[in-house]
C-alpha cells in the first residue's frame, strides 16, 4: 500500500525529546522507576503549585466537560497581570504549540524565518514543516548576537525568533539590546520573543517585553506555565500579541486546544507568588551547587542564568548514555551542534549531588 503523504513530510527531522524515566527504566532493567533521576527536559524540581494541585483536585470530577474554548478566565487574569486588554491574549496547548501556529499564519514556500544556530530546535522544525528557509545566524559567546540577526533578514524574512533566556545556552540578551532590535527591525516581519523561562530570573533582570505589545509593535510574546510553576504535563503556554496577530491564530488553533485541568491549575499557579520565589531560591542554589561540582571535576561550562547548565564532558552523546545506565538522565546537545556538551536541569540538592557523582564515576572510568 501506498500512502499519497506529501513528499516532503518523510523527510522533516524529529525532535529529540528528554527521555521518560519509565523509558530509561524498562531498556536499562530498573525495577522501579524511583531509582532514575530526570535532568533533560528543565522541568521544575520543586513540582507544582500546591494551589493549583488543589485547583487540579477540586475540579477533576468535571473531567467529562469540555474546556471554555476561548479561556475567558485565564486571559482576563494574565490581561491584569500584564496590563494589556484579553484580545491581546491567546491561550495554546503549551508555548510549542502556539509556535507551530505562528508557522501556520506566517509561513509558507518562499518565506524565511531567522533564528540563532544554537536556540530552540523547534523553530527548524515548524520553518520545514511550512516549508520555509532558514536562516540560522552564529551565535557569539552562547549568546543571541541580535546585530547578525538584523542583518540577515531577507525581504521574505516573515518572522524572527529570539530565544530568552535561551535553550540550550542558558544565556539572555538584555533590554537595551532588545530595546535596539525592535527598533530597527523591518515592518515586514513579526519578532517572536520567545520567554518559556524568563520568570526564573529575578524580577529586576526580566526584560519589559510586553511593553513593545502595550506600544503596538509587532512583538509575539510567547511564555509558558511548563517551567517556573511546574506544570509542564498539563501543556499551558500563552501569547501576548497585537489583536490582528491574536485573531489570526484563533483562526487557525483548533477548538478545545487546551483542557479544562490545565486552565484551572494555570489560574490558581499565576496567584502563587509564594512558589515562583522558592523556585528562583532553588535554581540560584542548585546552579551554585553544579557550578562548585564542575570546577571541582576541572569542567568548563556556559555560564546559565535559569534551571539548566551547558557543561563540556568530551563526547557527550557517550556521557550522556553512560549516565543514563547510571540511572541519571540528562540532554546530549550534538542535535544544536554542541557534540562535547551535555545539558542538565537544575534538580533538589540530593539530585544534583547525584549527578555529579555519576558524571565523576563516567569522566573518571569511561563507563
Amino acid at each position: 500500500m501506498t500512502l499519497p503523504i506529501k513528499p516532503w513530510i518523510p523527510g522533516l527531522a524529529v525532535y529529540e525529546p528528554g527521555r521518560p524515566i519509565e523509558e530509561v527504566a524498562r531498556e536499562f532493567g530498573f525495577e522501579h522507576s524511583d531509582e532514575l533521576i530526570k535532568l533533560a527536559s528543565n522541568e521544575n524540581a520543586l513540582g507544582p503549585s500546591r494551589k493549583a494541585i488543589r485547583a487540579m483536585k477540586r475540579v477533576a470530577s468535571n473531567m467529562h466537560r469540555y474546556p471554555d474554548g476561548g479561556a475567558y478566565y485565564l486571559r482576563e487574569a494574565l490581561a491584569a497581570r500584564f496590563g494589556v486588554a484579553a484580545n491581546h491574549i491567546v491561550v495554546g496547548h503549551g508555548s510549542n504549540e502556539l509556535i507551530a501556529l505562528l508557522g501556520h499564519v506566517f509561513l509558507e514556500p518562499g518565506t524565511s524565518l531567522v533564528m540563532a544556530d544554537r536556540a530552540f530546535s523547534i523553530y527548524r522544525l515548524v520553518a520545514q514543516l511550512y516549508q520555509a528557509d532558514v536562516i540560522a545566524v552564529p551565535m557569539c559567546d552562547y549568546t543571541h548576537d541580535l546585530d547578525a540577526m538584523l542583518g540577515a533578514i531577507r525581504p521574505d524574512t516573515r518572522l524572527v525568533f529570539i530565544t530568552n533566556p535561551n535553550n540550550p545556552t542558558g544565556t539572555f540578551v538584555t533590554r537595551a539590546a532588545l530595546d535596539r532590535f525592535v527598533e530597527r527591525a523591518p515592518p515586514h516581519v513579526a519578532i517572536v520573543l520567545d520567554e518559556a523561562y524568563v520568570e526564573l530570573l529575578p524580577p529586576n533582570r526580566q526584560p519589559d517585553s510586553v511593553r513593545y505589545v502595550r506600544e503596538g509593535r509587532p512583538v509575539f510574546v510567547l511564555r509558558t506555565f511548563s517551567k517556573i510553576y511546574g506544570l509542564a504535563g498539563l501543556r499551558i503556554g500563552y501569547a501576548l500579541a497585537p489583536p490582528e496577530g491574536v485573531e489570526a491564530i484563533h483562526r487557525v488553533r483548533q477548538p478545545f486546544n487546551v483542557n479544562a485541568m490545565g486552565l484551572e491549575a494555570a489560574l490558581a499557579a499565576l496567584a502563587d507568588e509564594a512558589h515562583v520565589i522558592r523556585t528562583r531560591h532553588m535554581v540560584v542554589r542548585g546552579l551554585r551547587q553544579l557550578e562548585t561540582g564542575f570546577r571541582n571535576l576541572k569542567l568548563n561550562w556556559v555560564p546559565s542564568a535559569v534551571n539548566f547548565v551547558l557543561v563540556k564532558v568530551g563526547d557527550g552523546r557517550r556521557v550522556f548514555e553512560a549516565l543514563e545506565r547510571k540511572g541519571v538522565i540528562v540532554r546530549a546537545m550534538d542535535g544544536y551542534g554542541l557534540p562535547e556538551f551535555i545539558r542538565v536541569t537544575v534538580g533538589t540538592r540530593a539530585e544534583n549531588r547525584r549527578f555529579l557523582e555519576a558524571l565523576g564515576e563516567v569522566l573518571n572510568t569511561g563507563r
